[in-house]
């Protein structure tokens, strides 16, 4: 189901938005809903890598690689 929400910005800035939608053969509604789940997607990513660094905690290398040890293949 689709809420409507009111969202203030400049004038100009709202009607380039709409330009450029209309450039990629879209509208401003279908480029913000777009742009709002990539930004809730992003969240939950940042979430993900916090708690996998959290459990991965316990793991040390037991020293420090060179640069060439780094980059070996």
């Amino acid at each position: 189901m689709l809420k409507n929400i009111t969202l203030s910005a400049e004038e100009q800035l709202i009607a380039r938005a709409r330009e450029e939608a209309e450039r990629h053969g879209t509208t401003l509604n279908a480029e913000f809903r777009l742009w709002l789940a990539a930004f809730v997607q992003q969240e939950r990513a940042a979430h993900g890598y916090h708690e996998l660094m959290a459990r991965l905690a316990y793991a040390h290398p037991g020293r420090r690689f060179t640069r060439e040890e780094l980059n070996a293949r």
